[in-house]
């Protein structure tokens, strides 16, 4: 029995997930700035009682709430952009996955802060999530296969490149710890939530030097990004 691989989503389908994961990241967006107005409005008691405290076990589910939270205006404004930009690069290939995708890097990030961030520090802010994002927009297309989130990770990867340097002890005042649990989570996140389509492809035929293009070949899916982008 042989089965074909489906080939990647039109241009139609692509534009309506990327229109969802705007409509989501604006959303997402309005409601960290709400957060941060009551925050603001109560002299910040929401960081206080709802941030990340290490090794508090009573503070342990405050992982999901840390990333919604900032320390000031300044705090929120820096990671808006960060957060927008990669967090539509995340979800405009399903926002389904994007949710599980967020889930896991809150928890991989929060979890390195709480077990090995030293002192009880209480640490808040959304910059673990963007390094989650970074780190899965940059090798999704690796192991989805994927021509154009290939060459958007590439793309990535080179102009953000700098955004490592907090990944690592130094930088006063930032949790690198987060960072680095936040990227280690995008990382499995890309292969946790990898396409796993298969395709079988049509016997070898001695003598043939033609690659077909039918549905059932392997590489159906990238003759049809490239025809799409007009390159064949």
């Amino acid at each position: 029995m042989e089965s074909s691989r489906p080939g990647p989503a039109g241009p139609e389908e692509m534009i309506a997930e990327a229109r969802r994961a705007l409509f989501v990241m604006v959303g997402f967006l309005a409601v960290i700035w709400a957060i941060q107005c009551a925050n603001w409005a109560d002299d910040y008691a929401l960081s206080r009682d709802y941030g990340l405290m290490s090794g508090d076990p009573g503070r342990l589910l405050d992982v999901f709430t840390a990333p919604l939270l900032h320390w000031n205006w300044k705090h929120l404004e820096a990671n808006s952009g960060p957060l927008f930009v990669f967090g539509f690069l995340a979800a405009y290939r399903g926002v389904a996955r994007f949710a599980v995708l967020t889930a896991l890097v809150a928890l991989t990030s929060g979890l390195t802060v709480w077990f090995f961030e030293d002192g009880r520090m209480d640490t808040v802010g959304a910059s673990g999530l963007i390094f989650g994002y970074f780190g899965y927009v940059v090798v999704r297309g690796l192991f989805d296969r994927h021509l154009v989130d290939t060459l958007v990770g590439v793309v990535m990867a080179a102009s953000f490149a700098y955004l490592l340097t907090v990944v690592v002890p130094g930088t006063p005042g930032v949790s690198w710890l987060g960072h680095l649990g936040g990227l280690v989570g995008g990382l499995a996140g890309a292969w946790l939530l990898r396409d796993r389509r298969t395709g079988g492809a049509p016997p070898r035929q001695p003598g043939r030097a033609v690659v077909p293009r039918g549905a059932a070949h392997p590489r159906a899916g990238l003759h049809k990004e490239l025809e799409d982008l007009g390159l064949l």
